[in-house]
């Protein structure tokens, strides 16, 4: 099967794969031994067959086993590539341990022992269902966290490999037992055919360095080669890292302003119809680290854009203007009278149209049409989300790029405003330090920034660029700009810290096919066009309950592991199980201070909340005519709802609440997800009270801006695009008038 795609994009391996893991053969054994227990194979009777599915493709699914090549080192090269120094260390020594006769002993018990020579079985001579065993058992152990650690990250990696892999002819042989489809008959004719970026690109992905001094110099930059320095020198007016929502916007006022603009972005620059909407290539090319990024305790998981576009191309089109009370809170509380503006609120509108909002949705998504009918039978306000999408847009898949091209992410927009402008963006190019030095104009900034040092991730540019500005930008948000500015050697106590992520918690519900009412399947349509809120007895808003995208790999992690057999049971009702996540204002915070090292906390409050919104969640699935429904507990929390009465569906929600994570010293434990970040690097009205002033500029360097959702004072409580967007516009506004004032 063809697939019109960038090849990066595709998911085709060369059939000579060569691994870099560096796992002994005994540790692979092992890990192989593991994944056959979390995807075991299976006699087909053990199953419940769906009537509807190719009955070769349920026995292919019943069959299928986690240690097949090339899963195992697949997720080995995702441990050691992906994971902390410490967390492979940690596996590494299970795996090691499991593959000795006495290591197994110490972590299995008497489940290895054996009636005959040796008497003690090491971890893969162990038969399959006592391998079972001990895992259930590890995964309720309170004691030894870390060991349970490492058993649920290989659980996650392996599910997650095993639903990423593509066949020769580019599908995954579980698709079809599970009712999955990837959209493969897109009229090309009618999807975007231009590149609208390319009289402002230069992908380093296709340079050398014969080759980039050129490149850079037809898109009118000023390039010298210093190879004393090791570097090619780039004059420019302004260098903005990043180029998501927003450095997109940055990048387009500024340039609009004359500002001669350079972009860089350690992402790969794709269009509609470079994208193959597969899972294991599009969360590799499109998101940072991978789509594989956890808080040091594992007790979150983070989806953070990582392309040309930033989120703003693979978020799921939500528009939510900035509420009133958090502007008030802003101007008032914090002191920051930028929220509080006219500008601020113009700024709004102008995002709104830029971006081509719509607020209303011609043909709803299966998961949309559960939440509404939930809300509309228990009486509640169920609320349109607009989109930055037209009102006809049905993709459930913009989480791995819009290839219908409608969705208007910065890159298609904001962008392409700016490279009309003049503006440049270095592609597959990271920063790893601001140029910095001592200021000796009479500044109460101790310091001068005069631009950045990057690096190009393709080995054939092998020197570094240095970017010489008049003002520097960090846009490369709220989970990479403290770590950079920090590198560059700045120190305000704020970077890194109040860091709010808007955890999340999950609610599912089972529709069977035979319930026609609600059409199509958990991955069609429109991903959020409605959203309900959960309010306080004083109106204040708790909660916000909507729906996500939810592809099979992200499912199968997710989704708590009781057994093999439990798994692949709810795999196959995969399709049909209508998920509603359930979104809170953090109050508690983490930190983000070295690259991928993320911790997060949260309060007793936004454990209230999130368990109010849980609970509210399962009422609506219920409600909707869900036969059965449950959490993403460890235990596999659920209910059947067939006859029950409004008693029982009361003694369920008193057992729901927002668990630990699997660090923790508790039986059962939950993992959270997140798709926003912010407050990392937040504005205040001195350095005692933020890392950057109410301009964006940093409190200790001149001509050092931020200008991501790292400089909210706190959580926004909604989905951020516009409120990153409109701040954004606002900063890059005052950027440019200081510039002129320089200049005149």
């Amino acid at each position: 099967m063809g697939r019109n795609c960038h090849p990066l994009l595709s998911g085709r391996r060369s059939k000579a794969e060569k691994y870099n893991h560096g796992l002994s053969s005994a540790e692979l054994l092992a890990l192989a031994s593991l994944c056959e227990v979390f995807l075991p194979p299976l006699p087909s009777v053990s199953l419940e067959g769906k009537e509807d599915r190719p009955g070769q493709a349920l026995e292919s699914f019943y069959k299928a086993s986690g240690a097949q090549a090339p899963v195992p080192d697949k997720v080995a090269e995702i441990v050691v590539k992906r994971l902390l120094t410490e967390a492979v260390i940690l596996i590494r020594v299970v795996l090691l341990m499991l593959s000795t006769k006495l290591g197994t002993l110490m972590l299995c018990g008497s489940l290895c022992l054996s009636e005959k020579w040796p008497y003690i079985n090491n971890f893969s001579s162990m038969s399959l269902e006592k391998r079972e065993k001990v895992l259930q058992k590890w995964f309720k152990n309170w004691i030894f966290t870390p060991v349970r650690i490492a058993f649920f990250i290989l659980k996650t990696f392996c599910l997650f490999v095993f639903f990423c892999q593509l066949d020769e002819n580019g599908k995954n042989p579980a698709w079809e037992a599970i009712d999955y489809h990837v959209e493969n008959d897109e009229d090309v004719s009618e999807v975007q055919q231009e590149r609208p970026l390319e009289k402002g690109i230069v992908e380093t992905m296709y340079e050398t360095d014969s080759t980039i001094v050129q490149s850079l110099t037809q898109k009118g930059l000023q390039v010298t080669k210093d190879s004393k320095q090791n570097v090619y020198k780039i004059k420019c007016d302004v260098v903005i890292v990043g180029s998501g929502c927003g450095g997109g916007v940055a990048a387009a006022v500024l340039a609009s302003a004359g500002q001669k603009v350079v972009v860089i972005e350690k992402g790969n620059y794709f269009t509609p119809k470079d994208y193959s909407l597969l899972e294991g290539p599009s969360f590799e090319q499109l998101y940072e680290s991978g789509g594989i990024l956890p808080t040091t305790d594992a007790s979150m998981t983070i989806l953070a854009g990582s392309t040309v576009g930033g989120g703003s191309a693979v978020n799921w089109s939500a528009c939510i203007k900035t509420p009133k009370s958090l502007l008030q809170e802003w101007a008032g509380d914090y002191k920051l009278p930028l929220f509080g503006s006219p500008d601020y609120l113009s700024a709004m509108d102008i995002v709104w149209e830029r971006i081509g909002v719509t607020e209303n949705c011609v043909q709803e998504g299966f998961q949309n049409q559960v939440l509404q009918k939930g809300c509309k039978n228990l009486g509640l306000d169920v609320e349109r989300i607009p989109r930055n999408s037209s009102e006809n847009h049905y993709c459930g898949s913009c989480g791995h790029g819009c290839k219908s091209g409608d969705k208007k992410g910065t890159d298609s927009t904001w962008l392409v405003d700016a490279v009309n402008h003049g503006a440049v963006i270095l592609t597959g190019c990271k920063a790893e330090r601001f140029i910095l030095e001592k200021s000796d104009n009479g500044s109460t900034r101790t310091m001068k920034c005069s631009g950045v040092i990057a690096k190009a991730l393709n080995n054939d540019i092998r020197m570094k660029f240095q970017i010489e500005t008049k003002a520097t930008i960090s846009a490369c948000g709220a989970l990479l700009t403290p770590p950079l500015m920090i590198s560059s050697g700045l120190k305000n106590q704020h970077i890194g810290k109040n860091l709010h992520l808007h955890p999340v918690l999950m609610a599912w519900g089972y529709f069977p096919d035979s319930n026609l009412e609600f059409k199509g399947k958990n991955y069609e349509g429109g991903i959020i066009t409605s959203a309900h809120k959960v309010v306080s007895a004083d109106s204040e808003v708790r909660a916000l309950i909507e729906t996500p995208e939810f592809s099979p790999a992200k499912f199968s992690v997710f989704c708590p592991w009781l057994s093999g057999i439990d798994f692949k049971q709810t795999m196959l009702k995969y399709s049909r199980t209508a998920h509603l996540i359930t979104i809170i204002r953090d109050r508690g915070s983490g930190e983000v201070k070295v690259e991928g090292r993320i911790s997060h906390k949260l309060d007793q409050l936004d454990k209230e909340n999130l368990k109010a919104g849980l609970r509210q969640a399962l009422r609506i699935l219920i409600a909707a005519g869900a036969v059965e429904v449950g959490t993403h507990r460890s235990d596999g929390q659920q209910l059947k709802c067939e006859g029950i009465t409004e008693k029982e569906v009361e003694q369920f929600l008193d057992t729901v609440y927002a668990a630990e994570g699997p660090k923790s010293p508790v039986e059962n434990w939950m993992v959270y997800g997140t798709a926003h970040q912010m407050g990392s690097c937040r504005m205040g009205v001195n350095e005692k009270e933020g890392a950057v002033d109410e301009n964006g500029q940093s409190w200790e360097a001149e001509g050092l801006y931020v200008c991501d959702a790292s400089v909210f004072p706190s959580a926004v409580g909604v989905n951020p695009m516009i409120t990153i967007q409109s701040t954004a516009y606002c900063l890059s506004k005052r950027i440019a008038e200081s510039l002129r004032e320089q200049s005149s």
